[in-house]
């Protein structure tokens, strides 16, 4: 499912226009996006959670070449499935 598909969706099951739709999805995603960046968790019941882990910096391999190379340090979102979605995809 993309976003266009997910806007759709809340389109034609909701009776909104295609315009307050995006509005609702955009908002939506913006907002854990925000808390993501302050460094909030985000957690939606039986669906999942979001936090962000914090990476410090190592040296690694270049699997082409063999060579080190430095891996900067990083932030990046991690996502864990809620229980609820878990037993849904399990079936």
């Amino acid at each position: 499912m993309t976003k266009h598909d997910l806007i759709q969706a809340l389109k034609e099951s909701s009776n909104l226009t295609k315009l307050e739709a995006t509005k609702c999805v955009e908002l939506f995603f913006n907002s854990m996006a925000d808390a993501l960046l302050k460094g909030d968790r985000v957690e939606i019941r039986g669906l999942c959670s979001l936090h962000v882990k914090e990476y410090e910096s190592y040296t690694g391999r270049n699997p082409k070449t063999g060579m080190e190379v430095t891996v900067k340090a990083k932030r990046l979102p991690f996502f864990k499935a809620g229980t609820e979605l878990r037993k849904r995809v399990d079936g």
